[in-house]
């Protein structure tokens, strides 16, 4: 696809280079990209931000995108991993082309060009341990050492590669390696290895391979024989690119082949990014699994109440860039915001109780208060809510002797609630311990909607719920997993050590109107006055629980001024 020539929008610089191959007709004038994920844990938000590039590439140019999982390494690889990766990508809204792809697909192919390199005389069987092999790779500014193992004989390589294969070394005892360049400047270059020794089963292939290939060989060739023709990978594999070029010389025999591009992983404040300390977190039990509503893992935020339109929003704004930098989480938390604002329906819900009693209102009654569900959306209509002579309010809605500004509750003082009535505070009733246990009240019957006095005008307005039709509920209030901006950013010390003990807070015996109570699992709401909260997975009839998605405003904001 080419954009005319008066189109005006501003293109990103890979947006560039496609456009630039495309006019020089470059492999067929063809896009097609990949994501490709190693199935060694849950993917998390960087992750989500290169299927929005690779599967938005491909939908802007009328191109395809292949979903290729890098399961080059037995030990760390799960099914679990592969299948929640693939629910992932289509919650976000996405589809991969044809099926999804696999490195192991490609082991016999990997295999046998592996052997036209050792035929060529390009790669050798090294006995050495690869701790040694990194030592004699030595530093950029000066020459590697080759090793002793680098001049055999092209039948000697072909009989221990044989070998190999046919599961007669233990593991870590021999590799194939690149001949490649020991006095390069990139390190990547100096003989690196393709193969390993690992007696370990596959989840697809089984016992059938006890070498398997290491992703810098792996990866080049199977976006070659996908004819992927845009490869797009996170800046620290730019020094990667010369060996994925030099391995794309061994095999390429026509004009055809990938380009790699490189472009800045995502970065994101508060936040550890790192699948190996994602992984810790759940395995130390430092949160509860890696759906964690606190984790940055696409299932925790799906769970949290995240929803796909507010995470594409996040990646598009977030933009694509050549230099790393750090995100403000609070961007992210926007962008949901932005997008529960629009399509969720506002209820009430008190998540801290106390009983006001309205004096002057007949027992028994019950009336039904028209309530709008969204007022940013014309379609979403209205609902009714009971409200009767008792009702809840939150805790902190009233003060014994409140300040001059605080347009509550307190005594003397009236306040609306909200599509109800207007009432006052008359009385209220303290336990043994000083606590505020019951407010009393009257109404002003005329100031309902409809009402003479409908529009007499009060200060405060409040969220209230019914004592007799509300039902309780389990609250999870989450916040940032981490109080440092940068908790990984510190070499003297270890991550956890700035997790946020108030990272979650469980509220329970709250009270929630009845409107809600036949909820299902990841249905939003806007709690009014309160913040978006869904209902969680782990709900049950007798014990509803819902989880917190954002507040309504960015608490961190007056903490980092």
């Amino acid at each position: 696809m080419e954009f005319p020539e008066n189109d005006k929008r501003s293109l990103n610089f890979i947006e560039a280079i496609i456009s630039e191959d495309l006019k020089n007709k470059k492999n067929e004038s063809r896009v097609h990209t990949r994501f490709p994920p190693e199935p060694n844990g849950y993917l998390h938000i960087g992750h989500a931000k290169s299927i929005c590039l690779n599967f938005g590439l491909a939908e802007e140019y009328n191109g395809l995108c292949n979903l290729r999982f890098d399961d080059t390494n037995p030990e760390k690889e799960e099914v679990e991993y592969v299948d929640s990766i693939m629910e992932d990508v289509r919650w976000l809204g996405f589809e991969w082309h044809d099926k999804p792809y696999f490195a192991s697909d490609y082991f016999d192919r990997l295999y046998d060009w592996s052997i036209k390199m050792i035929e060529a005389g390009v790669a050798y069987v090294d006995d050495q341990p690869q701790d040694l092999i990194s030592e004699q790779r030595g530093v950029p500014t000066r020459p590697g050492i080759e090793s002793p193992f680098r001049n055999r004989t092209i039948e000697e390589n072909l009989d221990l590669f044989l070998r190999m294969k046919a599961g007669e070394f233990p593991n870590g005892s021999k590799v194939l390696r690149a001949k490649v360049d020991m006095t390069s400047p990139n390190m990547h270059m100096r003989d690196p290895i393709m193969y390993r020794i690992l007696h370990e089963d596959h989840h697809r292939t089984g016992d059938k391979w006890c070498i398997y290939p290491m992703y810098d060989y792996a990866h080049g060739q199977s976006d070659f024989i996908e004819g992927i023709t845009h490869s797009l990978c996170t800046l620290e594999f730019e020094i990667h690119r010369p060996l994925y070029d030099w391995f794309l010389d061994q095999i390429a025999e026509d004009t055809y082949r990938p380009r790699q591009i490189e472009f800045a992983r995502l970065n994101l404040s508060y936040t550890v990014m790192s699948k190996r300390k994602l992984l810790q977190l759940v395995q130390e039990g430092l949160v509860n699994g890696w759906d964690d509503p606190r984790m940055p893992t696409i299932s925790g935020l799906r769970r949290r109440g995240y929803t796909p339109q507010s995470i594409r929003a996040f990646a598009d704004r977030v933009g694509i860039a050549k230099r790393d930098n750090i995100i403000d989480v609070s961007l992210l938390e926007f962008s949901v915001r932005e997008h529960l604002n629009l399509m969720s329906p506002r209820v009430f819900a008190v998540l801290d109780p106390v009983k006001v009693v309205i004096t002057n209102y007949p027992e028994g009654k019950t009336e039904l208060m028209e309530v709008d569900n969204n007022p940013e959306d014309p379609e979403a209509g209205k609902r009714k809510v009971p409200f009767n002579r008792e009702l809840y309010i939150e805790q902190n809605d009233f003060m014994e002797d409140p300040p001059k500004k605080f347009f509550r509750m307190g005594p003397g003082r009236e306040v609306r609630l909200k599509g109800a009535y207007i009432v006052k505070c008359e009385d209220f009733v303290k336990d043994d311990d000083g606590n505020i246990t019951e407010i009393h009240c009257t109404y002003d019957p005329d100031s309902r909607s409809g009402g003479a006095g409908a529009n007499r005008k009060v200060k405060g307005t409040l969220h209230w719920v019914s004592v007799e039709n509300s039902f309780d509920a389990e609250i999870r209030l989450y916040d940032r997993m981490f109080m440092d901006e940068d908790p990984d950013g510190h070499k003297d010390k270890d991550f956890r050590e700035f997790i946020n003990p108030d990272s979650l807070t469980v509220l329970r015996h709250c009270k929630l109107e009845p409107s809600i109570k036949s909820a299902k699992p990841e249905d939003k709401f806007q709690f009014q006055r309160l913040g978006y909260f869904c209902m969680d997975k782990d709900s049950t009839p007798e014990n509803p629980v819902f989880n917190r998605t954002v507040p309504l405003r960015d608490p961190w904001a007056k903490k980092n001024r």
